[in-house]
């Protein structure tokens, strides 16, 4: 049974902390002593990395996928704490740069996917939004990410290549929280990644964005330094987990979701 995984980041620092302790003195060539990899993920990965841990755990019997998902800046923050996190993915390199930079990486970051944004409204689309230009009406609710999250910056670098000014009625950490402010209908549009348009179903009305490509969000992934102190083999885990998600099965399952190759 797969452990419940974090997705608030103030839980990310008690779970993984569990983790190291589960991983300490786990003997995986015996193969009798369950492993525990702690993956630090972007919120955006959410629903693809929950099933790609269901096909990287068959392969490695004995082996679970913990997960802490969260906006990229706020596991990088958690990561430079100490958080014992095995594998890190990010929604941009901005933010892995940082953590490789502290010298908390211990493998080169490999890219993995990419993402751009699209515009979500409620389903009845009451404020009759068409365009990003209509978003950025006075008289709209409009909600993004903050800008020192991916899709933020992503939100900023789209609005100025359009040329349209965003006059948000709130900045969100993640962009799950943007998307859950429209599908509870606190706001008229948001700025999402096309990924979370399409796991919300019918939930959201897309409405997608002619200059899409002019932000386009590379997702590099890494072995973490704290993978080398939590013993048990760690480091070559982590590595085979990345390795399953870069791999032709992986990347299959993340353009189900909505991603694009690197």
């Amino acid at each position: 049974m797969r452990t419940v995984r974090a997705t608030a980041p103030l839980a990310a620092l008690a779970l993984t902390a569990l983790a190291l302790t589960g991983c300490a003195g786990a003997d995986l060539d015996a193969g009798e002593t369950d492993a525990t990899l702690t993956v630090f993920a972007a919120a955006s990965l959410g629903e693809a990395f929950e099933e790609l841990a269901d096909g990287f755990e068959a392969e490695h019997p004995g082996v679970e996928v913990e997960y802490s998902f969260a906006g990229s800046s706020s596991l990088v923050e958690q990561i430079l704490a100490g958080a014992p996190a095995d594998v890190f993915a990010s929604a941009n390199e901005v933010n892995m740069t940082k953590v490789t930079d502290a010298g908390e990486g211990a493998s080169a970051p490999e890219l993995f996917a990419t993402n751009v944004l699209t515009l979500i409204t409620p389903p009845d689309n009451p404020a009759g939004i068409q365009t990003l230009e209509d978003a950025a009406a006075e008289d709209v609710k409009l909600v993004v990410c903050a800008p020192q999250v991916p899709c933020g910056d992503a939100s900023a670098a789209l609005a100025a290549d359009a040329g349209v000014e965003l006059a948000p009625v709130s900045e969100e950490s993640q962009v799950t929280d943007v998307l859950g402010k429209i599908t509870s209908g606190e706001a008229d549009a948001g700025l999402v990644y096309v990924t979370d348009a399409t796991g919300a179903g019918d939930a959201v009305r897309s409405v997608p964005l002619e200059n899409a490509g002019s932000a386009v969000n590379n997702y590099p992934i890494s072995v973490l330094r704290a993978a080398e102190e939590n013993g048990a083999g760690q480091p070559e885990l982590a590595q085979d987990f990345i390795d399953y998600v870069r791999s032709e099965d992986g990347q299959s399952l993340l353009e189900d979701h909505g991603f694009g190759q690197p």
